[in-house]
């Protein structure tokens, strides 16, 4: 009986020390050795399904498409830029090489917002959702674009002057309505990182629907100045456009909510 107690004693139950236990049924009978060979099996299972360590992983196809959409969206964001180096070094800026410039860039940012705001519908569309991804840098480059526009119509048009920009605002209603249209991507440049996205919290999804009519008043501006050269051509396409745009989101919005 003592013997027997003192066996009981020292073995110990599965439940509470799985680890003792283990000791007296494996060959390493240390203690020490069975924790590290628990640990790396637990490690193991971890790992299941996903290659060795130190062996190189295969990029999935979802992987290269990705890239390949990023590589076409820097492609399509930096064209314009390239394309007006090309032109200055070539002398094919017209005989206004300085209106051209204020007008290409307009033109270009407009493109590029058209394009952030296509982004949703076509993710919807053909659920790929790895679409979103690439919508900040098109949202980027737009703003990038803007900048320039209103850079060139400062120092081309203006002439640098503060006095003369202010009363431009002011003088001619389509330049008015275009302040208003980069008054209200400011803020969505600005807040474009992951850090705001967090601090913001839902107010980041509330904030970035300037976007809206950030679209509506660039498109109006568009429209008021070809209006002194009675060229409506370009303007009603972009209009057309965000008209499609907009209609697809008002459509989902309406059966979502009457659902």
């Amino acid at each position: 009986m003592p013997h027997a107690s003192r066996h009981n004693s020292s073995t110990a139950t599965p439940s509470l020390w799985p680890d003792s236990t283990r000791a007296w049924t494996c060959a390493v009978i240390s203690r020490n050795s069975c924790v590290v060979e628990s640990r790396d099996r637990k490690s193991d299972s971890g790992r299941q399904g996903q290659p060795p360590i130190g062996v190189p992983q295969r990029r999935s196809k979802s992987g290269y498409a990705h890239y390949a959409l990023s590589l076409c969206v820097h492609l399509f964001g930096l064209f314009p830029l390239a394309r007006w180096l090309v032109l200055g070094y070539l002398g094919g800026l017209t005989a206004n090489p300085q209106e051209f410039l204020i007008r290409s860039s307009g033109t270009w940012a407009l493109a590029l917002l058209w394009a952030t705001l296509a982004v949703t519908p076509i993710r919807r569309l053909s659920g790929w959702a790895g679409l979103v991804r690439h919508r900040r840098k098109l949202g980027l480059y737009a703003f990038f674009y803007t900048v320039l526009h209103v850079i060139a119509w400062a120092l081309w048009d203006r002439g640098g002057v503060p006095a003369s920009m202010w009363a431009d605002l002011w003088l001619r209603d389509f330049i008015g309505i275009g302040a208003l249209a980069v008054l209200c991507l400011v803020p969505l440049a600005v807040t474009s990182t992951h850090g705001w996205m967090r601090r913001l919290g839902r107010w980041w999804t509330y904030l970035h629907w300037l976007v809206y009519p950030a679209a509506i008043l660039s498109v109006w501006h568009f429209d008021w100045m070809r209006a002194g050269k009675n060229d409506f051509f370009e303007p009603h396409l972009y209009a057309w456009a965000l008209a499609v745009l907009l209609g697809v989101r008002i459509v989902w919005w309406a059966r979502q909510h009457h659902r």
